[in-house]
């Protein structure tokens, strides 16, 4: 009798394991059948920009174990889909191997990835005069890199991004002409019809809008149309918090909106800023159906930095501070899911390598969250909804920035000055 019921005991446990083995296979499998032709333009598959660097330099890694605590967070907010840079640094895998982890911990939790893949061209980030026109000879094995972790993770990663910003002109330390964008992402499609890489893996390049030809016509060359034609999507970047620097033609209260309460104006000065994207964004979409009509055309980027201590703050644009990025956030999300636009928005965390020589520097102030894990205004919401109970950063429970008191925080932030005011010739 005892024998039998050990017996049974030991069927029950080996049914239980294979069961869970069943599940986990299943699970894998319909990851991979999710694929970036699902996932783009759904608004179901929130998107974010992530870096999940936590200190002044990435010689200092973060964990897997951090990784995971930030991969939790996001799922809390609804983000299903990342965005990566690059497959230099161990940063990227880690991610990967933390989003794999956690579908084996946690049963039902999803979570895609946009993979980047740096581009330079030759000399760039040395002392050596950049040469524009000719490639860094490290791009081959960036390449090789990316495809071996699309191929290592295809229930993940769904989207190979060839190169940030390497097109456009005033990314003077790097950028390259579009033909070396189009030879990587001619080389990747390859590898699709070679079966080298999955053939619902999608390829593209995420660049400012200027270099997808919604800006000045020195980009409409014939390269960048065969680049195009060749991507499975546009992936484009909007700013309009830096073009409140440098071309502030939106930026500012009229003299009609001076006697309105602060929190008109700021609605008013934001919703402009919001109309620009816009309007950045339908110049790409206008060049783009010349050349490839019903391409996909989603934002690889755009965000609004909570501080400054240079352009764009009280002594400048007086465009940064919490409560604006908050209302640009929502201004944001609402156009883009309502409109199936994936926007990739930048970014889900502050991280204070971007501009370690100027801690005050608004690179470094771009994220939701704060480095230790504050939730920033335009997250505030999402602490009320208890959203992210039981979750930590570090050791530290998500808590809102200025105590969650909204009104101070309004009535502490700066007002662009009325429009007239406002010498949009420099």
């Amino acid at each position: 009798m005892k024998a039998r019921l050990n017996t049974l005991i030991l069927l029950t446990i080996a049914g239980s394991f294979l069961s869970c083995q069943k599940t986990k296979q299943e699970q894998h499998m319909q990851s991979e059948k999710i694929t970036a032709k699902k996932i783009l333009g759904n608004p179901n598959y929130k998107a974010i920009s992530y870096g999940g660097y936590r200190d002044t330099t990435r010689m200092i890694q973060p964990t897997v174990a951090q990784l995971k605590e930030d991969m939790l967070l996001l799922e809390a907010m609804g983000i299903k889909l990342l965005r990566t840079y690059n497959v230099t640094l161990p940063h990227a895998s880690n991610v990967l191997k933390a989003i794999s982890e956690v579908k084996e911990e946690r049963p039902g939790f999803e979570m895609y990835v946009m993979l980047g893949a740096w581009i330079d061209c030759k000399n760039a980030w040395t002392e050596l005069p950049p040469v524009h026109h000719e490639e860094s000879p490290e791009n081959e094995g960036e390449i090789a890199r990316a495809v071996e972790l699309a191929n290592q993770y295809p229930d993940i990663v769904k989207v190979i991004a060839v190169g940030n910003e390497a097109m456009v002109k005033w990314a003077a330390a790097y950028y390259v002409e579009p033909w070396v964008i189009l030879k990587w992402v001619n080389h990747l499609q390859m590898l699709k019809k070679e079966g080298k890489l999955s053939k619902d893996l999608w390829i593209t390049s995420s660049d400012n809008f200027a270099s997808w030809g919604g800006g000045d016509a020195a980009y409409h060359i014939a390269d960048l149309d065969s680049l195009i034609q060749a991507v499975d999507f546009v992936s484009m970047h909007t700013y309009p918090m830096h073009d409140t620097h440098y071309n502030p033609v939106f930026w500012g209260l009229k003299e009609s909106e001076d006697s309105l309460s602060k929190k008109e104006q700021v609605e008013l000065v934001m919703g402009r800023a919001l109309d620009y994207a816009k309007g950045q964004y339908a110049s790409v979409a206008a060049y783009v159906e010349n050349i490839s009509p019903g391409k996909p055309i989603y934002i690889g980027e755009t965000g609004w930095a909570s501080a400054s201590n240079e352009r764009y703050g009280t002594d400048g644009s007086k465009a940064t501070d919490e409560y604006k990025e908050g209302v640009y956030y929502r201004l944001m999300r609402e156009w883009t899911q309502n409109d199936n636009i994936s926007c990739f928005y930048f970014q889900a965390f502050d991280e204070p390598w971007k501009d370690a020589h100027n801690p005050g520097g608004s690179e470094n102030y771009f994220g939701l969250f704060t480095v230790d894990g504050r939730a920033k205004y335009a997250i505030w919401d999402e602490v009320d909804a208890g959203k992210f109970e039981g979750l930590k950063r570090g050791k530290k429970d998500i808590k809102k920035t200025n105590d969650g008191n909204e009104k101070s925080l309004l009535e502490s932030i700066a007002m662009p000055p009325v429009k007239v005011e406002i010498d949009i010739t420099n």
